[in-house]
């Protein structure tokens, strides 16, 4: 059994929550500096050049990407083979939170009594974490920071297995084609497909980890990302609703099995600053 230190865990979280606002990670970036290279429109052209310039300045001046510094969303691989000592691992990740977004200078839009008084928790917390729990000794950390604008847009989709394949592009189409320019495209379009709401919902937003322009492994899925990603773009909306023929970097789908009665479909929405930051402890 290996121990690892709250601690430790905390200053890991405090870190990333800082590096994840700072660095956009690097295949996003290439994938907007392809995007401005093919866009057709010369006023997306432009605006392409100042987020790609945005990032840079963030980067060199360890500066947030943007002013929403989301809500901080954590994934967790936990090997089943370790033992955290000196404290709970929960509150070791939103101590860790606490420190990130206080000592980077990240704003803080976390509220109590959501639909009363709405009050700020002033720290960020409580972060929302994913855990899995996996073979090994390691501990895996990321953190994902996501702003309201995207999360915003949001949709889950209780189809029936009769919609079939078009069922699930059309809604993922609608989906965006509503969201317009809200998410600040260009974005990268999160699909889960299977298992029940809740699970659906989890696939369409871990689906945002994927590298940019990596496909799923299976060829049917994969298929239906491009075909998906074709549809997109040909919305017109492009970058910043703007127009042109980039409004999505990519689409991401990720597939569970699903009850014979149901075929649920989850559209979660990534702006530009698709922002996470991983460490392996």
């Amino acid at each position: 059994m290996r121990e690892i230190k709250a601690d430790t865990v905390t200053e890991a979280v405090a870190r990333l929550c800082q590096e994840a606002n700072f660095f956009l990670p690097d295949d996003v970036y290439e994938a907007l500096t392809k995007a401005a290279e093919s866009e057709k429109s010369p006023v997306c052209k432009q605006v392409l050049g100042q987020i790609m310039e945005n990032a840079h300045i963030a980067r060199t001046e360890l500066m947030p990407i943007c002013q929403d510094c989301g809500a901080t969303v954590i994934y967790l691989e936990v090997g089943q083979d370790i033992h955290i000592t000196g404290g709970d691992l929960y509150a070791a990740i939103n101590e860790g939170v606490r420190r990130g977004y206080d000592k980077g200078y990240l704003r803080k839009s976390m509220v109590n009594q959501p639909f009363t008084l709405r009050v700020n928790t002033k720290d960020n917390t409580p972060a929302i974490i994913h855990t899995d729990i996996v073979s090994g000794d390691k501990l895996k950390i990321t953190v994902v920071p996501k702003g309201g604008g995207s999360e915003n847009m949001s949709r889950l989709f209780m189809l029936t297995p009769s919609d079939g394949r078009q069922g699930i592009i059309d809604s993922v189409v609608k989906a965006v084609d509503e969201a317009g320019s809200n998410p600040c495209p260009p974005i990268i379009v999160g699909v889960g497909i299977g298992g029940t709401a809740e699970r659906t919902l989890e696939l369409a937003k871990k689906s945002l980890l994927r590298k940019v322009g990596e496909h799923n492994p299976e060829r049917e899925y994969a298929e239906l990302e491009k075909e998906l990603l074709k549809r997109v773009n040909a919305l017109g909306i492009g970058t910043q609703g703007y127009g042109g023929t980039v409004t999505a970097l990519a689409v991401n789908v990720e597939v569970f099995p699903a009850h014979i009665a149901s075929m649920p479909v989850a559209v979660n929405i990534q702006c530009h600053a698709a922002r996470h930051k991983e460490a392996v402890l």
